[in-house]
């Protein structure tokens, strides 16, 4: 018997695989869509942002010279 396609319930009847299964079709998680916008300058996102602020304002300060 393969396990991964076995169906398994909760307590009330819910087909877990199958929720997982639509779950993954459909498209980007909260957390996703979080780091998506905090890489490409979504507003009010900078605290999810990996940009290195040091390396943004010596960047800055060359090109200003």
């Amino acid at each position: 018997m393969n396990h991964e396609k076995e169906a398994h319930f909760t307590s009330v009847g819910t087909n877990i695989n199958e929720v997982k299964q639509k779950n993954a079709d459909a498209g980007l998680s909260y957390n996703e869509v979080k780091a998506l916008l905090a890489k490409s300058g979504g507003q009010g996102t900078a605290i999810y942002s990996d940009t290195d602020i040091e390396e943004v304002k010596q960047d800055i300060h060359k090109h200003q010279q």
